[in-house]
């Protein structure tokens, strides 16, 4: 299934630069990272009211609103999917405590 996640992401970088009328990713890409930020927020914040909510139709759809924005953000701070998968990765195995007591020195 990460291969969805990883052809979106490749899909994302190629609208990087494009012409802003073309496409909304090229759009959002356009208006920089704080827009970015700000949209991917906003699909957070609607995917925690859906679950708050018990509606799992609405949760499902935000939560692939809540991957699609992030992907767009990590693409506007040139952060790869890769390095992300690699940072859940050297967690696995980790406790979750000791984890992130080990991130706040």
């Amino acid at each position: 299934m990460s291969d969805i996640l990883e052809s979106l992401a490749a899909t994302i970088a190629a609208r990087k630069g494009s012409d802003p009328e073309a496409s909304y990713t090229s759009s959002l890409l356009a208006q920089g990272t704080a827009k970015c930020a700000e949209k991917f927020g906003e699909e957070a914040v609607e995917a925690i009211v859906a679950a708050a909510m018990n509606d799992q139709n609405g949760l499902r759809s935000e939560a692939a609103d809540v991957l699609f924005h992030l992907l767009v953000l990590l693409a506007s701070s040139d952060v790869s999917l890769e390095s992300v998968l690699e940072e859940l990765a050297s967690r696995q195995g980790v406790s979750g405590h000791l984890e992130k007591s080990l991130r706040k020195k």
